[in-house]
């Protein structure tokens, strides 16, 4: 059984909410099992800090989940076009695993939440790579052979999953940005059991 790591950094729960279906998409394909991780909030207090485990949802991830996992899934609420800071400075903490090339080869996507439409999705998407791309991982995205791609008025590029939550983040997951994130955590899957051979 190979693992893909479902890593997010959620505040509101649309990330949260996307997280799960894009795991539902990699449970969907024989060999694969999805791994959900989070990573703790940032403080700008040095003194404050988050419980060693989480309240509620995915525990915090480790370098080991990303030793351990044959791809990546990576998600996070767009921050002025860029991800937030708790998953990048997680991300920052890994060039013990790059001077290593833990993650050369091993296929990576990514997905991101908006509270409108041009909130800054797919420049966030993008910001998402570039630290992937420098560990040498082999990024996957989401076809136009995806009906909903060409067919959604909400979230959804082929740069990867994304969601339109409202200013309120009272916008549910649509059809089909539920149908996109399961179709990325699919196509993941199904490229890193092949990556993995």
């Amino acid at each position: 059984m190979g693992d893909i790591l479902v890593l997010y950094y959620s505040r509101t729960g649309a990330v949260r909410q996307m997280a799960q279906s894009l795991a539902r998409g990699v449970d969907s394909v024989p060999g694969a099992r999805a791994r959900l991780r989070t990573v703790p909030a940032v403080s700008t207090v040095c003194e404050a800090t988050e419980p060693a485990i989480p309240d509620s949802g995915a525990p915090y991830a480790d370098f080991a989940d990303l030793h351990e996992c044959i791809g990546l899934a990576l998600g996070s609420p767009t921050r002025f076009g860029n991800m937030a800071a708790p998953l990048k400075y997680f991300l920052d903490s890994t060039s013990g695993l790059w001077l290593k090339g833990t993650l050369a080869g091993k296929p990576a996507a990514v997905f991101t939440s908006t509270s409108t439409m041009h909130g800054g999705q797919e420049s966030t998407l993008l910001s998402m790579m570039l630290p992937l791309l420098h560990h040498g991982m082999v990024i996957v995205g989401v076809p136009y052979t995806e009906p909903e791609l060409s067919s959604t008025t909400s979230g959804g590029t082929p740069y990867g999953a994304s969601h339109v939550a409202g200013v309120g983040s009272d916008r549910p997951i649509s059809a089909e940005e539920h149908r996109l994130c399961m179709a990325l955590g699919h196509r993941l899957a199904q490229t890193a059991l092949k990556l993995a051979r």
